[in-house]
């Protein structure tokens, strides 16, 4: 865990809460999240997809924990913009290029909360007709109203606060930071 004066230095001087999640309790429990997936898919080709920004630290180390082949392709939808609560306009910024009809495709979300994000793509996602879709998401709110379909993958029941770190952020700060940390409002 860092000292005080390291979060304040990682930080800019902003102000955090306190860590959520360490960096050593999220790689050990990015590693499990590899393995269950590895487990899942023996066979068959296999898409995990990225919804950026914010899953990229989580989906590098994802990947490189799924002991088996597959492929990585991208997302970018946006509902935030620089607050802290979803605007539940979700826009489509990037859509990936990759065939999905037939593959195994894991949708890759940094943290499920209101929904809207994660409704949206499994709409747009199922008519493309993949084998299979599933979500694997690093933190999971369990505050949406009614998902399309529940994370399969998740590795952190997350608490009621704004989170940053480890690919998450607020108005694109944060991001850089090794741990989940609670901002303070």
């Amino acid at each position: 865990m860092h000292a005080a004066t390291d979060i304040l230095r990682l930080t800019g001087g902003r102000e955090i809460a306190g860590v959520t999640y360490d960096e050593q309790t999220i790689a050990r429990r990015v590693r499990e999240l590899g393995l269950e997936v590895t487990e899942q898919y023996p066979d068959g080709e296999l898409l995990v997809l990225g919804l950026l920004k914010g899953s990229f630290i989580f989906l590098g180390d994802l990947v490189r924990s799924i002991l088996r082949p597959h492929q990585v392709d991208f997302m970018v939808a946006s509902s935030y913009g620089s607050g802290t609560t979803s605007s539940g306009n979700v826009r489509l910024l990037y859509d990936p290029e990759t065939t999905l009809k037939g593959k195994h495709i894991i949708l890759v979300e940094d943290i499920v909360d209101s929904g809207n994000t994660i409704n949206r793509l499994v709409r747009l996602l199922r008519e493309r007709r993949p084998r299979s879709l599933e979500i694997c998401a690093l933190l999971h709110k369990r505050i949406a109203a009614q998902l399309e379909l529940e994370p399969r993958f998740v590795g952190f029941d997350a608490p009621q606060q704004f989170l940053v770190g480890y690919g998450l952020d607020h108005a694109e700060d944060f991001r850089h930071l090794p741990f989940i940390a609670s901002l303070n409002e």
